[in-house]
């Protein structure tokens, strides 16, 4: 009976942040091991784990060892030694082989705060410890920071090829069967990892329309001309990581050389580098659109703090830009993190007045915390399965939130504010539907976030808004103090 290891370290880390990757990050986040566990949080879910309950389900012969399955929100860097205790248990786990494949759910953009090529130093240690001969496959995020030595290190790779990610388990799906074949066929196939020479934003990566859609619909392309291409996947990098593997980067295996297929993959995507950069409106400048926008609901989303890139859910650039506006809707504004806020709120209790600031709690380089006063609304655990095609059953958990009303507030007498304990993405209504707010019932939705809140929130509102403010995932990528990247890169300023 063939047996099947599988692991979990998935991390997006920004190098630009001022929150660290801590265990407690991961423990509060996703922290798994063993196959009761894993099959009764994943088994009926969007997540790449589910993928291997199905694999084992089509497959009766073969069976799994579950081993750490971690994965926390994209942040700062892990101190080296969260990563350390991660891996320990992966390294235990594969101890207690012998496997005939290991399957690894990587992000591709994890950072450790001394080495920022996580992933690289991670599957390194996997394949010392099973050594060359055992097959070894690994899913990747669409925005992986991919070091070209992952090619000679794996047998199988694959990405994400919608953004929003909505295909997790189909792509985890696709490493199971190669791995399948490597084991029961003797299939070796070789990959090929080459970079554009460019640090793309994410805001325009989207798969539904421009550039990236075509550059899948190029890769499905590829490998419907050559049965022998088992994958081809366009990363667009993580524009916020800081590593020598940083920016985008084409990927291909092949049972055969991948070589011409990965090139003539890079060359369609520098032919399209220029179209990923695009102007936002400011703040201000999106407000007055949604207002003029002819049907409610409109969103309003601020991509510089947004969690799914490393936002910190603390800059308070929307919001300023809202009270100056003094909007004359019902808004609903979606979030800021502020533990010791929501612990006073909870205190105070529901319909009890409450006054303070908002934003710049744990830095004001993106602009000074806002002064506001109101009365506390509601109050929630913070704690829902997803019920949009992003982590689908998989559960949030945004730790202890209240919802206030900033009516008191000069310029906020329309605006409720969601407070959360942790910095998660709100990319899913159920965050929403805790607070008792539906959105058909607001004019105005504003929130920290990006192109995930999409999958979930374009068929419930008229139009989605994003805007331009300060914050350590901000559009202008150059802007950002990057050191261990090359200069050579677009667009960062040369030397």
């Amino acid at each position: 009976m063939p047996r099947l290891a599988v692991a979990m370290l998935s991390h997006e880390g920004n190098s630009f942040t001022p929150v660290p990757t801590d265990l407690a990050a991961f423990k509060s986040g996703t922290w798994v091991i063993g196959e009761a566990a894993a099959h009764a949080a994943f088994a009926d879910s969007a997540h790449e784990i589910a993928a291997v309950f199905d694999f084992l389900a089509a497959n009766a012969d073969w069976s799994a060892a579950f081993l750490r399955i971690a994965q926390a929100g994209p942040a700062g860097p892990l101190p080296r030694e969260t990563f350390e205790t991660i891996a320990a248990d992966i390294m235990a786990g594969l101890a207690d082989g012998p496997f005939d494949a290991v399957y690894l759910a990587l992000h591709g953009a994890l950072l450790i705060d001394d080495e920022p090529r996580g992933d690289l130093e991670l599957v390194r240690r996997v394949r010392a410890a099973i050594g060359p001969g055992v097959p070894l496959g690994a899913s990747f995020d669409l925005h992986a920071n991919m070091a070209p030595e992952l090619a000679g290190l794996l047998d199988i790779g694959a990405g994400y090829r919608t953004h929003p990610h909505i295909d997790q388990r189909p792509t985890a799906a696709r490493v199971l069967a190669i791995l399948r074949r490597c084991v029961t066929a003797g299939l070796r196939p070789r990959g090929a990892i080459i970079g554009m020479g460019a640090i793309l934003p994410s805001i325009n990566m989207r798969t539904a329309e421009g550039p990236m859609a075509e550059l899948e619909a190029f890769s499905r392309g590829l490998e419907a001309a050559d049965p022998t291409i088992l994958d081809a996947t366009p990363f667009g990098g993580f524009s916020y990581g800081d590593s020598l593997a940083a920016g985008a980067t084409a990927m291909v295996w092949r049972d055969g050389d991948p070589g011409l297929a990965a090139a003539a993959l890079v060359a369609e995507m520098r032919a399209r580098r220029d179209r990923f950069f695009i102007r936002l409106p400011s703040p201000a400048e999106g407000i007055r659109a949604a207002l003029d926008a002819g049907r409610f609901p409109v969103a309003v989303t601020d991509p510089g703090d947004n969690p799914g890139s490393g936002g910190i859910g603390d800059t308070p650039g929307l919001l300023r830009a809202l009270l100056d506006a003094d909007v004359p809707v019902a808004t609903v504004f979606v979030f800021f993190a502020d533990p010791a806020l929501v612990a006073r709120a909870r205190a105070a209790g529901i319909g009890a007045a409450i006054a303070g600031t908002l934003g710049g709690r744990l830095t004001d380089a993106y602009g000074p915390p806002v002064p506001f006063s109101g009365t506390v609304q509601t109050l929630s655990d913070g704690r829902f399965r997803n019920t949009g095609p992003m982590m689908r059953g998989v559960e949030a958990n945004f730790g202890p939130t209240a919802l206030l009303s900033l009516d008191t507030t000069p310029g906020g007498r329309n605006l409720r504010v969601i407070v959360t304990s942790l910095s998660r993405s709100p990319h899913d209504p159920g965050l929403l539907a805790l607070h008792g707010i539906d959105v058909a019932d607001i004019a105005l939705l504003c929130a920290k976030a990006k192109n995930h809140f999409r999958a979930a929130f374009l068929p419930l509102v008229s139009t989605i808004i994003d805007t331009d403010a300060p914050g350590p995932a901000a559009i202008d990528i150059a802007s950002f103090p990057f050191r261990h990247a090359p200069r050579a890169l677009y667009p960062l300023p040369q030397a």
